[in-house]
């Protein structure tokens, strides 16, 4: 049994935790929130039949759990995560695993070092129909083009234009596109194909955040096109498309949907998804089984491929010119970004 403290009381924290309650494997101990959000972790408690409630990180700690579920601003995973391995806990924190790749080395460095498991919650590569994919590859041949998009409208952009602004929005926060969407979109490529030869992205820049953006990637043969958006919406899916034919999926790469494999002879195979609202589960009975076999190898395996992309991701961002708190650039001279209150 994983006694679970959840860190965090936003629209992420309160869509997983009815999981981590339906699961046998979890029991939630407590929730903790900022001093301002106090009343709404209560109500969750209340809710749900949760013991301990409260804006402090040693009471927390103090109601017995041994893991927690960090869910807050991407800025502050590093934060969440060294406090609790510091503690002696495991930790399981929300996509991005960091906003840096620094940040991933220091926090995946000292998970090692004590002993503890660390992983990032993201969805796309536990799902049964995504593992899929793997086994259907060499059936359309040669590899020739491979496409993912991840464009939802958010419910914030209109208050984000009216100069309201939310933490997925704010730049001093590590908000934007490319940290809430495109990090599926990358992980949904990176895991079939590894790490590429050359990353470049080109965002649509809006108050200095990126609310939508292209990201190309150059593979031995092939092009892979992500595409990523949180100011407008569209269909999301991914294609891989092969000189014998492709294979694509019905859904976002968030939860991939359906896998339909389409030959140029005319065979068509559909291998059904799990649904989009149970797309958490995966992921979290995979961490449940790791940590019940004390299987470290197969954590630093997952955790490795979750560094190679935030690695990806920090290189491409930065060179697009989007620096979050305590960057900078000699070739720019632009001094690092004041975080908000």
């Amino acid at each position: 049994m994983i006694r679970l403290g959840v860190i965090g009381t936003g629209m992420i924290a309160k869509e997983f935790l009815p999981a981590f309650l339906s699961l046998p494997e979890y029991e939630v101990r407590g929730i903790l929130s900022t001093t301002r959000s106090l009343s709404t972790a209560r109500a969750l408690c209340e809710q749900y039949g949760i013991p301990c409630a409260t804006d402090d990180f040693e009471t927390l700690c103090a109601a017995g759990i041994d893991t927690v579920y960090v869910a807050v601003p991407n800025l502050l995973h590093r934060d969440y995560c060294v406090r609790a391995l510091e503690k002696g806990l495991n930790v399981i924190v929300e996509k991005p695993l960091t906003c840096r790749i620094e940040e991933a080395e220091e926090i995946r460095n000292l998970a090692k070092t004590r002993k503890k498991f660390l992983f990032e919650a993201i969805t796309t590569v536990y799902l049964d129909s995504y593992r899929k994919i793997p086994a259907l590859l060499p059936r359309i041949g040669e590899v020739k083009l491979v496409q993912s998009q991840f464009c939802q409208f958010s419910s914030r952009y209109e208050a984000f234009q009216r100069g309201e602004i939310a933490p997925v929005f704010d730049p001093a926060k590590a908000g934007g596109a490319m940290l809430d969407l495109n990090v599926y979109n990358l992980h949904f490529i990176l895991g079939l194909f590894g790490t590429p030869e050359e990353a470049q992205y080109v965002p649509a820049l809006e108050r200095g955040v990126d609310t939508c953006g292209v990201t190309v990637l150059r593979y031995p043969g092939f092009p892979a096109l992500c595409t990523c958006a949180k100011s407008c919406g569209g269909a999301g899916w991914s294609l891989i498309q092969g000189s014998r034919g492709r294979i694509r999926t019905t859904g976002t790469p968030n939860w991939v949907g359906d896998v339909i494999l389409e030959l140029n002879d005319g065979t068509v195979e559909r291998y059904p998804g799990t649904g989009e609202k149970e797309r958490c589960f995966a992921e979290l009975r995979a961490f449940a089984e790791m940590m019940a076999a004390g299987d470290y190898e197969a954590c630093w395996q997952a955790i490795e491929q979750s560094l190679a992309l935030c690695e990806v991701m920090t290189r491409i961002r930065r060179s697009a010119g989007i620096l979050y708190p305590g960057e900078w650039t000699a070739s720019t001279g632009k001094l690092p970004l004041t975080v908000s209150d």
